[in-house]
């Protein structure tokens, strides 16, 4: 990564042909290079326009050809994305335009920027926190509305100002103790244990709950496993293709046409799901078949959501109870008896109790998909003790709460234990430290790179 002394420059759009494409920079020279390779129409150049404003002209390669006619901006450090001296070429989305352009920067003197390097700089110097950060990622990932939503308020900072009021809570805490203890001649409230110990477990109830967020966190930022299971032709590939609204799985009349799991995103009920179309379970001789039944399986153990779709233009079998009474062992589990356009068979003798829920639904109408969202959006209820950008979300933030938490928890045994403030307070500083972990401030640099790598380039 850069030691912030060079000017760095990407292509900050997605690959292939579009509307419009974005060349940026930023370093200390990413104005000057910009107005290197740009050329105002109305004469004079780039550095003679005010700054943020947007600026019609020609884009130029690095012999000075014209290659497109553009919009640039440049902004100046430290009131920029990056903290720094910022610039932006908008172009017409051509690969090719992109790449002479790109070329043209680094003729100029910018070089390739690094996966997320853009905004590494902005928290290296100071523009956002760590955790802000990992929502700009976790923005451009989000596959729901919730998870763009979260990812938004997180990035305003909402998760940073409740880690905050812990920190702050535990920074008063030492604060007052060590005043006490270096200024005795000063009327100062003596910290008495019953006041100390107040203080911590407030502390350590904030801790729980922020941890406790992280379940929900993570299924808004990654999506929830779910397995479309049942026996061939019970319409597991029709749901997924209604789901997805275009036809991603080959649907015949034909029993075992699936063979693989084909997985898609969608998001229903207000949850993101990541749905797994598997094969349909039943003994076979063909051995592509069994190869598929044993993946189906597997991704039934791996589901955290299972839908167990039954035909109900059928007698349902035995080996139907048997596959509900399995998925219902393995995770939370849904019901669906498709074909709903079609007539009913008589329902069978046996039952399974307890019932898990139960949506009848057609794919081929759509008739019954609501109700299908409604029981996903019961297994899995929004947080509402927690505002949109509160909700830990990666394995990192959780392990820092997890820390603090334990750190709390140590300080507050050891208060019950008679231990005096002086010693037991090692473990509010070792609280302190990991809730400066998440949100950046007492994090290593190789933590910080490998956060990083997981952006795309030119953001």
């Amino acid at each position: 990564m850069s030691t912030q002394t060079d000017t760095i420059a990407a292509i900050a759009t997605s690959a292939g042909p579009g509307a419009i494409g974005i060349l940026r920079l930023s370093g200390p020279r990413a104005a000057d290079i910009a107005a290197g390779c740009f050329r105002p129409l109305g004469g004079g150049g780039l550095l003679d326009h005010p700054v943020r404003t947007l600026v019609y002209g020609d884009l130029l390669d690095r012999e000075g050809a014209v290659i497109d006619r553009v919009l640039c901006t440049y902004s100046r450090g430290p009131k920029s994305y990056t903290g720094e001296d910022t610039a932006e070429l908008h172009c017409h989305g051509s690969p090719m335009v992109l790449t002479l352009g790109l070329e043209s920067l680094f003729a100029r003197g910018a070089r390739q920027a690094g996966p997320g390097e853009f905004t590494q700089r902005a928290f290296l110097n100071g523009r956002m926190d760590l955790a802000q950060a990992e929502a700009v990622a976790d923005l451009l990932d989000a596959q729901s509305r919730e998870g763009a939503r979260h990812a938004a308020g997180q990035l305003s900072g909402a998760l940073s100002r409740r880690v905050g009021e812990i920190y702050s809570a535990l920074v008063d805490v030492m604060a007052h103790f060590h005043a006490v203890l270096d200024y005795p001649d000063e009327d100062i409230d003596p910290f008495t244990q019953e006041r100390l110990a107040g203080e911590l477990e407030a502390q350590e109830g904030a801790l729980t709950r922020l941890l406790a967020t992280y379940r929900r966190g993570q299924r808004l930022s990654r999506g929830v496993k779910c397995a479309l299971v049942g026996r061939p032709n019970a319409g597991k590939s029709s749901l997924l293709n209604a789901l997805a609204g275009y036809e991603r799985a080959i649907v015949t009349d034909i029993p075992g046409t699936t063979r693989d799991t084909v997985e898609e995103t969608v998001e229903l009920g207000g949850v993101p799901l990541r749905l797994i179309d598997t094969a349909g379970l039943r003994e076979s001789g063909d051995p592509i078949e069994r190869l598929g039944v044993e993946r189906s399986r597997a991704a039934m153990e791996e589901a955290e959501l299972i839908l167990v779709l039954w035909d109900r233009s059928v007698p349902a079998a035995e080996e139907d109870r048997e596959l509900l009474a399995k998925a219902m062992s393995l995770a939370p589990t849904i019901l669906v008896r498709t074909k709903g356009d079609l007539p009913a068979a008589p329902a069978p003798a046996w039952t399974v109790d307890p019932m898990p829920p139960v949506v009848e639904l057609s794919a081929r109408t759509g008739e019954g998909l609501e109700g299908l969202s409604q029981a996903v959006a019961e297994l899995f209820p929004k947080d509402t003790g927690s505002g949109y950008g509160e909700l830990l979300t990666n394995a990192r933030q959780a392990q820092a709460a997890r820390q603090a938490l334990e750190g709390v928890e140590r300080a507050l045994e050891a208060l019950r234990a008679g231990v005096t403030p002086d010693a037991l307070l090692t473990d509010v500083e070792e609280a302190l430290s990991a809730l400066g972990e998440l949100t950046g401030q007492s994090v290593s640099e190789d933590v910080t790179d490998r956060i990083f790598r997981r952006f795309c380039v030119g953001k």
